[in-house]
């Protein structure tokens, strides 16, 4: 395990990407294999009705399978619509068959905007966010742009945790001791990799689940 305390910022984002960016083609599709595997029957997906997702982009982990079962299942699937620059809001957008697509400034594909079929991040059930590191304790280290801090922002003003619930999806490689948290990160309910679940949401290990029973 990468030790965060011992790297800059943009050191660890340096050294976390060339990680995932490193894996091969196959490994890929192995590990989005394992990602489904250990998604598609969980609680929380499977009762979640809005659930955002992304494209994958610079090595992150793939959940177009996940994407996939969710339509298959009758969910309403959204991905992430960047505002145009300078401005730099985010918002989701319901995409079906049959969907337009460009490439936003990032050069990263994500749908032709249309505000009718947007939603707020407050009305999602399930978020599954990249992320560039994380750690068990729930902290997110991003590209450094900012887009998810800023549109989840609302939740660090709220007493009660509410809606949606933030999972973060990675390689198993992109793991990391304890990562320092700024003042505007937004901490994740649970990471989920190709390896298992790490955070609060976490299943129980089978051998307790059979106790509970």
């Amino acid at each position: 395990m990468i030790h965060a305390q011992d790297l800059s910022r943009p050191a660890l984002r340096r050294l976390l990407r060339e990680a995932r960016r490193s894996l091969p083609a196959h490994q890929q599709k192995i590990a989005a294999r394992k990602l489904y595997l250990q998604m598609a029957q969980h609680p929380l997906f499977r009762r979640a009705r809005h659930i955002a997702l992304y494209l994958p982009n610079d090595g992150e982990i793939d959940p177009r399978p996940l994407l996939l079962a969710a339509q298959k299942r009758g969910k309403a699937t959204y991905l992430p619509v960047l505002s145009r620059w300078p401005q730099t809001h985010m918002t989701f957008q319901r995409v079906g068959n049959g969907e337009r697509w460009k490439r936003n400034r990032f050069d990263i594909h994500e749908p032709l905007p249309d505000r009718g079929r947007q939603r707020k991040a407050w009305a999602l059930d399930l978020l599954l966010l990249p992320l560039v590191g994380f750690d068990p304790q729930g902290g997110r280290l991003g590209m450094g742009k900012g887009f998810y801090d800023r549109t989840l922002a609302y939740l660090g003003r709220r007493k009660n945790w509410q809606k949606p619930t933030l999972l973060g999806l990675a390689h198993e490689c992109q793991k990391v001791d304890r990562l320092d948290m700024a003042s505007w990160d937004v901490p994740l309910q649970a990471t989920v990799t190709d390896g298992g679940w790490y955070g609060e949401l976490a299943p129980a290990p089978r051998s307790l689940r059979h106790r509970a029973g």
